[in-house]
């Protein structure tokens, strides 16, 4: 049990000191902003409690929120994600279930399957923090177009940390 806590803390630690460190001063053309940190989320168990989850995904981006300046747009957005969590890996699962003690991974459960998961997940974080970042529609598509951007570039770290970084 101590393992695992450590395991998931130093993946915590790495996550956010690499959105932090070069993340976040990392902008292509002013439209991708790739943020890694919502991996840590995506990552966690299946069988973690739903309110353990929300906070860890609170504190996440209330992390992210201090750090970046953005007061309360990064805890939303992850607290959201953490939210429907459970709803997208239940339209998603497999049709023998999931096995108790195993966390969303490509060696467990296939690409597509880590792919559909993944990416319904950093759409839906994305969009809410680049609509509250605004805070308006008056640049509806700039807004889309940045959203749809960044996330793409997202789930292509997140798919490829499976093979580099995740792989156990």
């Amino acid at each position: 049990m101590i393992k695992g806590i450590q395991k998931y803390f130093f993946q915590f630690v790495i996550l956010i000191t690499t959105q932090l460190l070069i993340f976040n001063n990392f902008e292509f053309s002013g439209y991708i902003n790739p943020y890694i940190y919502i991996i840590f989320i995506l990552l966690l168990p299946f069988d973690l409690q739903r309110s353990l989850l929300l906070v860890l995904a609170f504190s996440t981006g209330l992390l992210m929120d201090i750090f970046s300046g953005t007061p309360g747009v990064h805890s939303t957005a992850t607290v959201l994600m953490a939210f429907l969590r459970p709803a997208v890996a239940g339209v998603f699962a497999p049709r023998e279930g999931y096995q108790s003690g195993t966390n969303p991974r490509i060696i467990y459960y296939g690409m597509e399957w880590f792919v559909k998961y993944s990416v319904t997940l950093i759409i839906i974080h994305h969009f809410l923090l680049f609509y509250l970042e605004v805070l308006s529609f008056e640049h509806f598509f700039g807004t889309f177009f940045r959203a749809l951007a960044s996330a793409a570039f997202t789930i292509l770290i997140t798919v490829l940390s499976q093979f580099l970084i995740f792989r156990k």
